[in-house]
């Protein structure tokens, strides 16, 4: 159960500058126990950063009824390919010099009917992505490889006290 095919790629960063406005594409970020710097909602815990899972997002626009559906549309701050963030519930995975926790689900809300059209929240059901705790500061730039850590790593490793 802990074992990858292989690490993951961090594809896209985005930002969400304030309630309602566009997502913001960033190359690198910052990342601090309350998320991500220039993220609106700076909040440590369980729900610092949400992540999702690339190759849903033909998923989406298949059950949405959409051509496409770009990473900016469905609000989730980091977008991962090449590893099954599913399987990492719970896990300590680490992203440029970050570590985080995945967490939990990140449902849908509401907003995804006005983003998607009707339909669009159940579109995401299954496919919102997940939720994640900050233990170690740091930078992630797109590109950046996406694999678990250990967790005597993670322990090791963990600035908050």
């Amino acid at each position: 159960m802990t074992i990858h095919a292989a690490a993951g790629r961090l594809d896209w960063i985005g930002l969400r500058p304030a309630r309602r406005e566009a997502m913001t594409a960033a190359g690198t970020a910052e990342v601090t126990f309350s998320g991500l710097v220039g993220d609106r909602h700076p909040s440590p815990g369980k729900r610092a950063v949400t992540l999702i899972q690339a190759e849903h997002l033909p998923v989406i626009a298949a059950l949405s009824g959409a051509t496409e559906v770009t990473p900016e549309r469905l609000r989730r701050n980091l977008v991962v390919s090449g590893i099954n963030l599913s399987a990492l519930r719970g896990a300590t995975i680490e992203i440029g010099t970050t570590i985080l926790q995945i967490t939990g689900p990140c449902a849908p809300c509401s907003r995804m009917e006005t983003e998607l059209g009707t339909g669009g929240y159940n579109a995401m059901r299954g496919h919102g992505g997940w939720t994640a705790e900050v233990l170690t500061e740091g930078q992630i730039q797109v590109g950046d490889l996406v694999k678990p850590v250990s967790v005597d790593r993670a322990e090791k490793t963990n600035l908050k006290t």
